[in-house]
């Protein structure tokens, strides 16, 4: 604790006077460019990895980057992607996995969440994830690539999830939501983007470069 009450003075006597326009110009309300949607995990700092300022994202975290169907379970997750999409009328909605993620090796390997029931049944918003790994991926064995091919997976599980929301569906209807599937492999900064046209995780930068775009194309 004494970290972070530290931290709080250190933000107090330097940052906050350093930025005070910015944070007067928040309290008059906030207009989000993104949902940025990601795992707990407590090695990921998603403004820190986009290099935005508050009030750019709006964040949702839990195990797993998990986003239930809509309508499974009554949960803050429905109701801060609706308030972001119809409420505050984000353009883009990113889900963003991660490397070493804990929550994907419980979904591969489940009696390990014996003592852990409430993770366990958290996990069952990816059981297509664990089905796909299954009856897919045989042929990877190697602990590590399994691995990655879960996150990789979930992802676009998740991504699907997304979808049965009312308020995003309507929103890409429109065309007035994109929505992207990112994985950051924390140990060399490298963020990955799912390309739809040729199914594959590129970096980042190889996905703007290929795309000849100054932006990714949505899935």
């Amino acid at each position: 604790m004494q970290k972070l009450v530290e931290g709080i003075h250190q933000f107090q006597s330097d940052i906050f006077s350093s930025k005070q326009k910015l944070f007067e110009r928040l309290a008059e309300g906030q207009h989000p460019l993104a949902l940025f949607i990601t795992c707990s995990d407590s090695r990921i700092n998603p403004n820190l990895l986009t290099q935005t300022e508050p009030g750019e994202l709006f964040i949702m975290r839990n195990a797993g980057n998990i986003v239930p169907p809509y309508g499974t379970v009554n949960g803050g997750e429905a109701a801060t992607i609706e308030f972001a999409v119809s409420a505050l009328g984000v353009k883009d909605i990113v889900i963003c996995g991660h490397s070493h993620c804990g929550a994907m090796s419980g979904v591969l390997a489940p009696e390990k969440l014996d003592d852990l029931p409430a993770v366990r049944n958290w996990l069952s918003y990816a059981d297509a994830t664990r089905r796909i790994m299954q009856e897919n991926y045989g042929h990877i064995s190697e602990p590590a690539a399994r691995l990655t091919a879960t996150v990789e997976e979930n992802v676009l599980v998740q991504l699907e999830h997304l979808r049965t929301h009312p308020s995003v569906a309507a929103a890409l209807a429109r065309k007035d939501l994109n929505i992207h599937g990112w994985v950051y492999k924390f140990e060399t900064g490298q963020v990955f983007a799912y390309r739809p046209d040729s199914g594959q995780y590129l970096p980042l930068e190889g996905a703007l470069a290929k795309s000849g775009r100054t932006e990714l194309p949505a899935i």
